[in-house]
């Protein structure tokens, strides 16, 4: 028996576990994977200011401010200029670079220390009677079959994860928006080619430089969904971000072979509600946005933001209100994110289906950026992060 069973331990997983664990409240993280394997996926590396405070909250923020790389703005590029949207002067504040891998990391680091039970390589993951006070998990790990009884379950489990599935259809609302390209990537032993992100809106489409240090860079291209990594040698890759980068990117621009290359369907996904009965959703497993606004990670942040104090003052004050309001609270913010990460993509993308005239929109609008403080101020405030 235990008051939180958490399902997934990725960042947010592990992030509410510690949370929870920090103020006495008894959990235990469930995980398909294996902790090799958790920390081998390569994703997120922009950190906003909610997730940092987190890890301050922590105190598990040492590596992260040694080695997180502080952004005070980045760029828009055209074609023929890159427009620097400058966050520290605009709204007085920055992003992180920090892998998502190093901050997963860091919080597998310190399970023990923290006392904070993760159990790894559990399979048939199955959630019972959320609609109750009492649910309970079971799962299978080397042949037998295990049972958790809970007060909450908080799914952490991605997109195909079984949490989301365990709320009856005849509650929740599926809202989706596929994209017609994906976005391969490359991850390289290499200086960036700019000390800041560049994104790129180019006749052949649309180019990503960003970083994961100062010796490690992340690229991406958007391609059509019929193509294959195999169809891109790295000289192919590199060519072609340098001709949609420009030439100043370019010309900063150092090759190297791939450490990793993988292709990345985009798209936007909202589930609500993101509370059933004892049952709260965080992360992936309620939505999804493009990686244009850097928001996946930071989204799941706020989610546990929420749940976690949530939580804490169910168990720690019997107030129940807070759990009550989770799903509007965490679906305010998550929606002005989702708005912002497909404005962004609409803007910086030439989607098949275009014309002259929308072409002529996105002209317009990354001119109007160009020439007015109030849209950069904009742009600034949803970038680092909007309020929780």
């Amino acid at each position: 028996m235990t008051q939180v069973c958490i399902i997934g331990a990725g960042p947010a997983g592990l992030l509410l576990g510690h949370l929870l664990r920090a103020e006495g409240v008894d959990c235990v993280v469930l995980e398909r994977r294996t902790p090799d394997y958790v920390l081998s996926r390569i994703r997120a590396g922009v950190l906003e200011r909610v997730t940092v405070e987190l890890m301050e909250r922590l105190g598990l923020d040492q590596r992260l401010k040694a080695e997180g790389l502080a952004h005070d703005g980045f760029n828009l590029a055209d074609g023929e200029r890159l427009i620097r949207i400058d966050m520290q002067e605009l709204v007085g504040q920055h992003v992180v670079v920090y892998g998502q891998t190093e901050l997963t990391r860091d919080l597998m680091d310190a399970r023990e220390e923290r006392g904070l039970e993760v159990i790894y390589e559990t399979e048939d993951v199955t959630l019972h009677d959320v609609e109750s006070d009492s649910p309970h998990v079971t799962y299978v790990k080397d042949g037998k079959e295990h049972r958790v009884d809970a007060r909450f379950i908080v799914g952490c489990d991605g997109f195909y994860g079984p949490s989301r599935k365990a709320i009856p259809a005849s509650v929740g609302q599926e809202f989706e928006r596929a994209y017609p390209f994906g976005w391969l990537g490359i991850l390289a032993d290499v200086p960036p080619c700019n000390h800041e992100l560049i994104y790129a809106n180019h006749a052949r489409g649309f180019a990503l430089a960003s970083q994961r240090s100062s010796t490690r860079s992340r690229y991406y291209v958007d391609v059509p969904l019929t193509d294959k990594v195999e169809d891109w040698s790295d000289d192919r890759l590199w060519d072609e971000l340098a001709a949609r980068l420009g030439p100043e990117a370019a010309a900063h621009m150092t090759r190297g072979p791939a450490l990793e290359k993988s292709i990345a369907p985009l798209r936007s996904f909202v589930f609500a509600p993101m509370r059933h009965g004892s049952l709260m959703l965080c992360g992936d497993s309620a939505h999804i946005v493009p990686p244009t606004g850097a928001k996946g990670l930071n989204l799941a942040a706020s989610d546990v933001h929420y749940a976690a104090d949530a939580l804490i003052r169910f168990f720690q004050k019997n107030d129940n209100d807070a759990v009550s309001a989770y799903s509007d609270t965490a679906l305010s913010r998550v929606w002005k994110s989702e708005r912002f990460s497909w404005s962004l993509t609409k803007l910086m993308h030439r989607f098949p289906e275009d014309g002259d005239f929308e072409r002529k929109m996105q002209v317009a609008e990354l001119d109007y950026i160009a020439s007015s403080r109030a849209a950069q101020t904009s742009i600034a405030e949803n970038y680092v992060g909007l309020p929780v």
